[in-house]
């Protein structure tokens, strides 16, 4: 068994090294550039043109409802094509993005939800913020109120829903363009930032300003999502259900770059437990779980030869910039690659039952399977980008508490299963990690004579 966990870390250390962490990178930036951010559950690419290389990125997202808005994906198009005859009106401090469709599945399918009948505009984790009025929910209010089972099985359950959070770590501002109601309303809970740029793009536009929806409850909603981690954030409602109405949404989004600076407040740093955290990885941080599920930093951040890291008691989060504008700019490193090499050679007792029944998901990559409780934790906290690949089956080790535990290690993480409560917690890798680096420091310097 030792041979094979051997070969196995060799074999996942290369592939953590070429995997995820090796998305295409776009080209260069110059005037303007397209690139696929990833795809939709059916597999249709969700693009993305940019514009600029500011530091206050700006997206404007069109077409979350489908075929039914299908006048936002048209207009996100002529618009890309304005910035791309005048790519001068992109003031120098701005990045300036468009993703015509967050939703090619509803497009194609002819209808406002994906492609399984969830509204991705219900779907987002807005329990972050002080409103519990718009909290995430399955059974939510959509089209003219009408009251459905379409918010998701879970906050954040859907790949276009995770692809948009990930572009939205470093965002200043962030436009959904809808349709049909004529006015332009703000993030839902007090957030000064989205209420300015509402009231300005409303302006430009000459649109209505409304302070909220006035129809009915939006949960789950992009806006509120994006204003509860400090993105200025809006939704401008075009009047009418199949024109583009270029000319308002044009003057409405120059009113806003014009006065950029003041509009779009650059992402602002954290302090959790009295450490300063880089605004991307505490966006990141505080969307999937904060210290509950990553637990505190323990250090100040440092820099990389890539970008920054910060390590916290369970992970180590890393911010890559040769990754900035990919899905992939943000993601724990892969600790759990170097934790199984350690097993390696200090021998694993034998597998233990499964954490929950039936055959999980098979990963041909590693050839292992998540199952149970595994799966389920492994899924609703973000999957792949967040936990990498399982590179075990399930087997008892002692865990971080000294007892005995099924647990199961992933390239980013290790799970260990507490059947006290059915709960699945991470074990302290980020801990583990800093605890080594400290015990290969020499205990005093060295003197020489």
């Amino acid at each position: 068994m030792k041979c094979c966990l051997i070969a196995l870390c060799a074999a996942l250390l290369a592939l953590a090294a070429t995997g995820p962490l090796a998305a295409p990178r776009p080209v260069a930036a110059t005037d303007a550039r397209t690139f696929v951010l990833g795809y939709s559950a059916q597999g249709r690419p969700i693009e993305v043109t940019q514009f600029g290389a500011g530091p206050r990125k700006l997206v404007v997202v069109g077409n979350t409802h489908g075929a039914p808005e299908a006048n936002t994906f048209r207009l996100t198009l002529e618009l890309i094509e304005h910035f791309r005859a005048n790519p001068a009106l992109v003031p120098a401090g701005v990045r300036l993005a468009f993703i015509p469709s967050i939703n090619p599945d509803g497009l194609a399918l002819g209808w406002r939800f994906d492609a399984a009948g969830v509204d991705l505009n219900r779907n987002m984790n807005t329990n972050l913020d002080a409103c519990p009025e718009n909290d995430w929910r399955v059974t939510v209010q959509g089209a003219y109120g009408v009251i459905s089972d379409t918010g998701g099985p879970y906050p954040d359950s859907q790949p276009e829903a995770r692809l948009l959070r990930a572009f939205l770590w470093d965002a200043a501002g962030a436009i959904f363009l809808h349709s049909n109601a004529g006015l332009v309303f703000p993030a839902s809970c007090e957030h000064g930032p989205s209420i300015a740029l509402a009231e300005r793009y409303a302006s430009g536009a000459g649109y209505a300003y409304s302070r909220f929806w006035p129809s009915y409850t939006i949960t789950g909603g992009m806006h509120d999502w994006a204003g509860s981690l400090g993105i200025a954030a809006i939704t401008p409602e075009l009047i009418s259900g199949d024109q583009t109405e270029f000319a308002q949404n044009l003057a409405g989004l120059q009113a806003v770059l014009a006065d950029a600076e003041a509009l779009l407040p650059l992402p602002e740093d954290g302090l959790v437990a009295g450490l300063s955290v880089p605004a991307p990885i505490y966006r990141y941080w505080r969307a999937l779980g904060a210290e509950e599920r990553f637990g505190p930093p323990l250090e100040p951040a440092r820099a990389t030869a890539s970008g920054v890291s910060q390590i916290f008691r369970n992970a180590s989060i890393s911010l890559r910039e040769d990754l900035r504008d990919t899905p992939y700019y943000v993601q724990p490193e892969p600790l759990g690659v170097g934790a199984l090499r350690d097993l390696a050679y200090g021998g694993a007792e034998a597998l233990a039952g499964p954490v929950g029944e039936g055959a999980g998901q098979r990963f041909p990559e590693t050839g292992h399977s998540l199952r149970g409780a595994f799966l389920d934790f492994w899924e609703r906290g973000g999957g792949l980008e967040v936990f990498g690949l399982p590179l075990s089956e399930e087997f008892t080790a002692i865990a971080a508490d000294g007892q005995p535990r099924i647990t199961q290690y992933l390239e980013r993480a290790v799970l260990a299963f507490y059947p006290e409560d059915g709960g699945v917690r991470l074990e302290p890798l980020g801990a583990r990690t800093l605890a080594l680096e400290r015990l290969k420091q020499p205990a005093a310097s060295f003197t020489v004579r």
